[in-house]
């Protein structure tokens, strides 16, 4: 199976943009890693971190000059997805837009999959 053509994660423009604003401030090996794990207050929850540690494994997505990392595990639940930054008065956050979520709680960090 080609990940990289079966199971595309795009970055938006303006996600992008906060992801190499943040890597900036860390030292050069540093990647965003988006990964999906049990949880949340609909049954899994998307995790945004910075990692180092990364193998031949992980599938790593580049879109308007910004790296995402996904885990193998974590692109069954993510495939097709388009990751965003929203910067609003009152939160600014990554969002992700998933046609493979049934359901979301309201703050958008959680959802259920389709089954």
């Amino acid at each position: 199976m080609d990940y990289m053509e079966t199971t595309a994660v795009s970055i938006t423009k303006n996600a992008a943009e906060k992801i190499t604003a943040l890597l900036a401030e860390e030292h050069s090996d540093v990647k965003m890693r988006l990964s999906v794990s049990g949880g949340g207050c609909s049954g899994f929850q998307y995790g945004f971190t910075f990692d180092d540690a990364y193998s031949s494994e992980d599938i790593i997505f580049n879109e308007n000059g910004a790296e995402l990392i996904v885990d193998k595990v974590s692109i069954m639940y993510l495939s097709g997805s388009i990751v965003d930054f929203e910067d609003k008065l009152m939160e600014s956050s990554f969002k992700v837009n998933n046609p493979n979520a049934a359901s979301s709680c309201g703050c958008g960090t959680s959802f259920a999959p389709k089954q």
